[in-house]
């Protein structure tokens, strides 16, 4: 079974979660096809500007997370930026995801690892697909039970990013799963200055490309009003558009 890792790039409030997360319930109930999990994040502590909205934080966040699980039976996932946050976050979480640009720090490798739970590590915008070998060597030497990793574009400078899908048969070779992020890369990361740009418009492509080199499933941040999100909104698909994306790969 194929997973489908869903929900708005950051926690910019209880109700937006909600909204979110009964529409992904909906989901899971009509495409059974799929395992669906819920994702957002507590904090953004990568973006662009200082000045930009990073999320509700760590105890908030899990707060949130854990009504949202209670109350729809959904697996959720968030990711996690420093060691110490590896533990609170798995007493509800199912999924630890580590950022693109911390794929390599070993300690949030590590802590990851002693919580027992799956990690989902996403690839470096800095690194090919063999090279994340080297983190699955780490994950492996620390006693991770299951992990995963996310292609998502490499970078090349300029404001782009570029998707070799060949990562996605090289990551394979040395992890659990290999999760396509069909919105990150169409990012177009410092693009709109103090933010960055992107094109939603290319995503069900990324995920039918990924779906040719037969990845083992998908990631779409998605949102109820993209154009006016407080992160990632120009790459994020609007809820009224998943289901089509969804029928497509079935």
């Amino acid at each position: 079974m194929k997973t489908i890792i869903l929900g708005p790039c950051v926690m910019e409030s209880f109700s937006l979660l909600e909204e979110v997360g009964a529409f992904t319930y909906e989901l899971s109930a009509k495409y059974q096809e799929f395992d669906f999990v819920f994702k957002s994040s507590f904090d953004k502590a990568n973006r662009t500007s200082h000045n930009s909205f990073r999320g509700p934080g760590l105890e908030k966040g899990m707060l949130w997370m854990s009504d949202l699980k209670s109350k729809y039976n959904l697996r959720v996932t968030s990711d996690i930026h420093e060691a110490y946050q590896a533990l609170p976050a798995s007493e509800v979480l199912d999924i630890i995801q580590i950022p693109a640009f911390l794929c390599r720090q070993t300690d949030i490798l590590k802590s990851s690892c002693d919580t027992g739970k799956h990690i989902n590590v996403k690839k470096g915008q800095f690194l090919s697909g063999k090279d994340m070998e080297n983190v699955a060597q780490k994950l492996k030497s620390f006693g991770a039970s299951s992990f995963g990793m996310m292609e998502r574009g490499n970078m090349f400078g300029y404001n782009n990013l570029v998707v070799d899908f060949t990562n996605i048969l090289e990551m394979k070779k040395f992890c659990d799963q290999v999760i396509m992020d069909c919105t990150h890369s169409v990012q177009k990361p410092g693009g709109l200055g103090e933010k960055s740009g992107g094109n939603r418009d290319y995503v069900p492509y990324m995920a039918k490309a990924a779906e040719a080199f037969n990845v083992d499933g998908y990631f779409f941040e998605i949102h109820p009003d993209p154009d006016n999100a407080l992160s990632d909104g120009p790459n994020m698909v609007k809820l009224e558009d998943v289901e089509s994306i969804i029928k497509d790969l079935l």
